[in-house]
């Protein structure tokens, strides 16, 4: 049978690889020339990476609309070479007519869906290797360094390499205590960190679709830990309700933006959700993971709940419901940094800052502050600390010395609680009355 015109089945990411392009299809291992949606940069890897390099092409932005700018890292300033920093991001704002520019209202990968910049279908390029969160609402977004920066905003466009497919089926449901954190860092410790390198990684299954927008950003955030390009979540009705919510509009063909059946994926994996337990990786590596029950002995000096995977309102409640009416024990620092200002708004709305509080935790700004090592909350020589983080490499979070573990946000609750690495179920079961 003749096969001419007809399109074979393609993966989300080849569907949405071939859209960019302006082509009907495209295979794994093809470059193509992708047209830019949106660009986003912070003040990290961005002004006084790119300003130089546009200044000397003698070029601006090729649309500033289609540009958004956070100050994220280095907010607030904490001595004069931050101040510097943030105050060249906010003159590049102005001289360069960027008007989507949030100066200290939280982090890039959060703030960036809460504003209705994204939706199902779009190809966008992040100055951030995190950039793959973005994923989550079916949009194609990779991280990229300042010189590709320097130009998608200078022409609007970037070559790309069209990525073959791990597909991750979660079958079921999680248990009590246990979130879109571990799922990750078990994928991190099963797989490793260069299971998917440059490919995408399709997150589906009963118990992916089950989980909110919140937890499945998670998901596509974490897919930079096992060395994804991208990492997507088909769209549904759950990403339309809150694109909408945020904004964004939604073409009326976003369920197309799934793989096709027949699709090749190189590889395909099942998991069961219900049979995970909470999961802890060590130091200094995600991919030292293990259940929880294997660092029962570990003493803490800090926990931590901040960054994009670690401290949305979906994970200020998770920490709440371990903490609310306990308190986190002596010799411990429990420091909680909000994902973005409206959390912080809608966590003190709701009751979930005074939980924190109450309980012992430090209120810290919204940004990337400690995770990235910047800031408040650093660690000194020898320190340990569980974070909410994604990465727990050496010296990341401070002194070359520290160790930091990583876990679930009811996890590091629940360690600040025990003053040691806690399983959460066992506190959470407290609070649940027997059937």
């Amino acid at each position: 049978m003749s096969t001419v015109g007809r399109v074979m089945p393609l993966t989300l990411a080849e569907k949405l690889c071939a859209k960019a392009a302006g082509r009907e299809t495209v295979a794994p291992g093809e470059i193509v020339t992708a047209k830019v949606d949106l660009a986003m940069i912070h003040d990290s890897g961005g002004p006084r990476r790119v300003e130089p390099m546009l200044r000397e092409l003698g070029v601006g932005l090729w649309d500033p609309s289609r540009v958004v700018l956070i100050a994220d890292h280095y907010v607030p300033a904490v001595d004069a070479e931050s101040a510097a920093i943030l105050d060249l991001t906010r003159k590049f704002a102005r001289q360069r007519g960027v008007e989507a520019f949030y100066d200290m209202q939280g982090i890039c990968h959060v703030v960036l869906p809460e504003r209705g910049h994204l939706a199902p279908g779009m190809f966008v390029a992040g100055g951030d290797s995190h950039s793959t969160t973005g994923g989550a609402f079916g949009a194609f977004m990779i991280g990229i360094g300042a010189t590709e920066m320097a130009g998608v905003l200078a022409t609007g466009e970037i070559w790309v390499r069209v990525p073959a497919t791990i597909r991750i089926e979660w079958t079921g449901r999680l248990g009590p205590a246990l979130s879109a954190k571990d799922i990750m860092l078990f994928l991190c410790g099963r797989l490793g960190m260069d299971a998917a390198n440059y490919m995408a990684v399709e997150f589906d299954g009963e118990a992916v679709r089950a989980l909110p927008m919140s937890e499945r950003m998670v998901l596509a955030n974490m897919a930079a830990e096992l060395g994804a390009k991208v990492g997507l979540v088909p769209p549904d009705g759950v990403t339309v309700e809150y694109v909408t919510a945020a904004g964004a509009r939604v073409g009326g063909d976003w369920q197309r933006w799934r793989s096709d059946a027949g699709a090749a994926f190189a590889e395909n994996h099942r998991f069961d959700a219900g049979a995970l337990a909470p999961q802890v990786a060590a130091p200094h590596s995600p991919e030292n993971t293990a259940d929880v029950s294997a660092h029962g002995t570990v003493a803490i000096d800090q926990a931590y709940i901040g960054a994009c995977t670690g401290a949305k309102l979906s994970d200020l409640h998770m920490a709440a419901a371990i903490l609310r009416g306990r308190k986190v024990a002596k010799g411990v620092r429990l420091l909680v940094a909000p994902a973005s200002a409206r959390t912080t708004q809608q966590a003190a709305a709701d009751g979930t800052l005074a939980a924190l509080t109450e309980a012992g935790a430090i209120l810290l700004p919204s940004g990337c502050g400690a995770c990235a090592g910047y800031g408040a909350g650093i660690l000194a020589e020898n320190e340990v600390c569980i974070s909410a983080t994604a990465r727990n490499f050496k010296g990341r979070m401070g002194h070359g010395t520290s160790k930091v573990y990583l876990g679930s946000p009811y996890t590091v609750a629940a360690s600040a609680v025990a003053g040691r690495i806690a399983d959460p179920r066992t506190l959470l079961a407290e609070r649940t009355p027997a059937s």
